[in-house]
């Protein structure tokens, strides 16, 4: 099963919720005592994710496809980038992350972001 490191910018519910629904899944937040602490960049958070096989768990539609451009152009590989759905309430948001989660390769969204919903 994937790994998530949910950012920290995503509302604490997510992570709460992910432990919750979906006790076989690896769930870690930034700021957690073992993931990277807030205020971490970007850059960093990417080479967290690739160092600890975690997919990012974000809501940042703007820098996050840059900042990974550049992580690939130095060589770097990430597991993948999700991307949650302002149109979709938080439920539907979890649904889908779960969905993922358990029905998905564990390379199937390497160097990709994806923005939910998937299906």
């Amino acid at each position: 099963m994937l790994k998530y490191l949910i950012d920290e910018n995503v509302d604490p519910i997510y992570t709460n919720q992910l432990r919750r629904l979906s006790s076989d899944l690896f769930v870690i937040a930034v700021g957690d005592m073992t993931a990277p602490p807030k205020g971490t960049l970007d850059p960093e958070i990417l080479l967290w994710c690739e160092e600890h096989d975690c997919i990012l768990v974000t809501n940042n539609r703007k820098s996050m496809p840059v900042h990974l451009a550049e992580h690939i152009a130095l060589g770097y590989h990430v597991l993948g980038i999700l991307i949650l759905s302002p149109k979709l309430s938080i439920g539907e948001n979890l649904e889908q992350l779960i969905l993922i989660a358990e029905g998905s390769f564990e390379d199937e969204y390497r160097d990709r972001i994806e923005f939910l919903p998937l299906f």
